[in-house]
This record gives C-alpha cells, structure tokens and sequence, in this order.
C-alpha cells in the first residue's frame, strides 16, 4: 500500500496502539482507515492527511491550534497502557487533570486519554 510519511505515521502508531489492522488506504495514501479485529466491535478509525497541519496546544490556549480529535480508550492497567503507549510512540502529556485518566499525545500532538 503506497503511504504518505503524514498519514503513514498517524496509521501506523494506531495500529501498533491498538492492535488494530489497516484495511484500506486511498488513492496516492492520502488517508486510512483502521478496524477493530474481526473479533472485536468498535468505531473505525480514519486518517486523512492534512499537509497544513500545525500541532494542537493542550489544554487549549487562545490564539494557538486547537485539538481536533480526541479518544477516550478504556484499559484494564492504567500503568501498563502508558507504558505501551510510550512504547508505540505516544508522548504523556505534562497536564494531568484527572487522578484515574492519563492523557497522552499522538506523535503529531493529538490527545487520548486512557482510562
């Protein structure tokens, strides 16, 4: 599947968060789409590519790009799924505004939170 570098990353780290497989990419990689396994129900997820994008400031500051995506992901062990989501490429954010939820940041600077 031909990837752009923008799209390709988003895709990827996805797919090595979750688990999930890639199941379809557009014409020139301009975008993707992720699925839960077969065995598994869930949202897809898609990424399209954005060459202007600026990374997202959060918590949100006036004047600064905002965040345009956000997930909520439910894990068993908060610990260990900050672990892993370092390991897949996730940065943990510096503001924790909740004792039970850690909000994490895409490598292009979109949060999610696990909870």
């Amino acid at each position: 599947m031909p990837r752009s570098t923008i799209r390709g990353e988003l895709a990827d780290f996805y797919h090595r968060l979750l688990g999930w497989p890639i199941v379809d990419v557009g014409p020139k990689g301009g975008w993707a789409q992720l699925q839960p396994p077969e065995d598994e129900t869930g949202p897809t997820i898609n990424i399209e590519e954005d060459r202007a994008h600026r990374r997202p400031i959060w918590p949100s500051q006036p004047g600064h790009q905002t965040a345009t995506m956000h997930l909520d992901i439910g894990v068993d062990d908060l610990d260990a799924a900050v672990t892993w989501a370092i390991e897949a490429g996730a940065t943990q954010s510096e503001h924790q505004p909740q004792q039970n939820v850690r909000v994490m940041l895409d490598p292009h600077g979109h949060p999610f939170c696990l909870s």
